[in-house]
């Protein structure tokens, strides 16, 4: 039987999962509040993740934790009841053991909204958002911006069968659109999101032109190094809004050290100046 202080643990897992940052957000909250309890991360390839599963109703060492590339579907499949966001969505990010049953929930499209709630309040009364990308990690922002209100959510992919995929998955207020039609979309706009890895660590990303949006127009990349992409730099050259990707990584995991730890944290400029950080220190 596992004591107290055993079973005031979380985890993050995931393939490869050295780099997460999910430990010194969840160390720096730890702290905060003066709990003893711990926060790990635990790589486990796909072949064993079912073990992985099964283990977390038998040892009793963790009250649940997050789950990261490439195990989210697989972690929705295998909970005992995963919420109506998790359903949705067909991924779970977060668990947690509740009598006996291994509860999920998605906490992306909080961490997304959450951020943007923070650093820009009053983003959501763009009437049209164009997100560019139609990969895993775009299926929870649109989730997201569609159940906060926004009217239009126009979603531009290479490859517009993905993108139509989506539009079918979330309903009518969102649209498929190839590459070639982004200037189009883009017109008018006052909600972009880049979902894709264009412009990660230092790479180039291609020229988007931002002239055409609402000059009150959000511009946000869900890429957080570097904080600045080359997107935000376009769009601020233009001279819009924009916001970085770091807050949804933060936001995304307060819902978690909750249910876990039983105390609601906040996202401050510490945290934020811990992470940025280490990300200069690994830079």
């Amino acid at each position: 039987m596992a004591d107290s202080r055993e079973t005031l643990a979380a985890f993050v897992v995931g393939s490869p999962i050295r780099h997460s940052r999910s430990p010194l957000i969840h160390g720096h909250w730890l702290r905060q509040f003066g709990l003893d309890g711990s926060y790990r991360a635990i790589e486990v390839l796909p072949v064993d993740f079912q073990h992985f599963i099964a283990s977390l109703k038998t040892d009793g060492l963790y009250r649940g934790g997050n789950v990261t590339i490439p195990h989210k579907e697989r972690a929705f499949e295998l909970a005992d009841e995963p919420d109506e966001l998790a359903e949705e969505l067909g991924a779970a990010n977060t668990l947690w053991l509740e009598e006996g049953l291994l509860k999920a929930t998605n906490t992306d499209g909080y961490g997304f909204t959450a951020n943007l709630d923070q650093r820009h309040a009053g983003w959501d009364r763009a009437d049209r958002a164009v997100i560019l990308g139609a990969g895993g990690a775009s299926r929870a922002i649109i989730q997201a911006v569609r159940d906060r209100g926004v009217a239009e959510i126009h979603v531009v992919n290479r490859t517009v069968s993905r993108a139509s995929a989506l539009a079918d998955r979330f309903g009518a207020r969102v649209h498929a659109h190839p590459m070639e039609a982004l200037g189009e979309v883009m017109a008018g706009a006052g909600l972009f999101i880049n979902t894709t890895s264009l412009g990660m660590d230092g790479e180039a990303a291609p020229e988007i032109d931002f002239s055409t949006m609402r000059a009150d127009a959000v511009v946000t990349d869900i890429v957080y190094v570097p904080l600045e992409t080359p997107i935000l730099a376009m769009a601020k050259a233009e001279g819009l809004a924009t916001v970085d990707g770091l807050g949804m990584l933060l936001h995304q995991a307060v819902p978690g050290f909750e249910k876990w730890f039983g105390m609601r944290p906040v996202v401050d400029d510490a945290l934020r100046a811990l992470i940025v950080k280490d990300m200069e220190a690994h830079a």
